[in-house]
């Protein structure tokens, strides 16, 4: 009897011993990576970065240097003053296309958070006759390719006067996108319930709810919604060429392109003023990517469980 009443306490310890062994933390394992994938992860790498260095190189090159097209991958120049005459000597209104890239990326931004917010919350906690249907409605949108909807798009602008003006790059981000009200939606849905029906036994309504309780938990997937609209808008290269036309209106991304063009005949682009812009265009993205990480990391693997924390 002793021995059948221990046995089953020696099953468990020992099935506790071998989840301990593999999985210590209740979570994955850690990867041990090797010296050989250090190597490997090196190489591909400084791979990746030769193009980045080989920017920075020619942003650095004199106007002699980039006259001769005699460019290195490593800096042999440092011509730090081209990044000030890029703002002077390129004839164009370098610092308006930075401030426009600002303003258009900005309210896109801003536009996608709200609408994704509100949008999202609403497919994970309100009720209503055939909400399933409409989300897969919404998903697949997602499959219906950009150069499809571009000409009725721009027919559409057009009639409303639009052309020639932000409105078409900003207004259309706060009527959100498939992709992030599924995120949204995945995020709100694994916040548990039980703080809904304790707000609404205090008086508050869904969007009490959701200003109140959901929308402070949903920082982490806000702010990644963020940084990928950021991206997106601060890059938009097709979006500027069709809608805006005056030179004074154009982005950064459109502006770069307009460098190259306006050179005088028989003569090579100022590739070195040119590689400076584009270091403007890349270095911010760099910067909000480093800053944003932690939200995230936090998107990714903790899911609705992030804000409570």
């Amino acid at each position: 009897m002793a021995v059948a009443s221990q046995t089953p306490d020696h099953a468990v310890a020992a099935a506790k011993g071998r989840r301990a062994d593999r999985d210590p933390k209740g979570g994955l394992s850690a990867f041990k990576a090797s010296p050989a994938t250090y190597a490997v992860l090196l190489i591909v790498s400084a791979m990746f970065f030769v193009p980045f260095v080989l920017m920075v190189s020619i942003s650095l090159a004199s106007d002699q240097t980039s006259a001769q097209n005699a460019f290195t991958v490593l800096p042999t120049e440092f011509e730090w003053g081209n990044f000030a005459e890029v703002f002077t000597a390129t004839g164009l209104p370098v610092g308006r296309f930075v401030l426009n890239s600002v303003l258009i990326a900005t309210l896109s931004a801003v536009g996608q958070v709200l609408s994704s917010s509100l949008v999202g919350y609403a497919f994970a906690r309100l009720r209503a006759p055939g909400k399933g249907v409409m989300f897969m409605i919404v998903l697949a949108t997602m499959m219906i390719p950009a150069q499809i909807t571009m000409i009725p798009q721009f027919l559409l602008f057009k009639e409303l006067g639009w052309v020639n003006t932000y409105l078409p790059l900003i207004v259309p981000n706060f009527f959100t996108n498939a992709f992030n009200v599924f995120l949204v939606r995945q995020f709100v849905s694994r916040i548990s319930g039980e703080l809904d029906e304790a707000a609404q036994m205090d008086g508050l309504g869904y969007f009490g709810v959701y200003r109140r309780i959901i929308l402070p938990m949903m920082w982490p997937i806000l702010t990644a919604i963020a940084i990928f609209t950021l991206t997106a808008a601060w890059g938009d290269f097709m979006g500027p060429l069709i809608y805006l036309n005056s030179e004074e209106s154009m982005p950064l991304a459109l502006g770069l392109q307009y460098m190259t063009s306006t050179s005088n005949a028989m003569q090579l682009p100022p590739w070195n003023l040119v590689m400076v812009g584009s270091i403007l265009l890349t270095v911010p993205m760099i910067a909000i990517y480093y800053l944003g990480q932690k939200y995230l990391y936090e998107m990714n693997l903790q899911g609705g469980s992030a804000g409570v924390k």
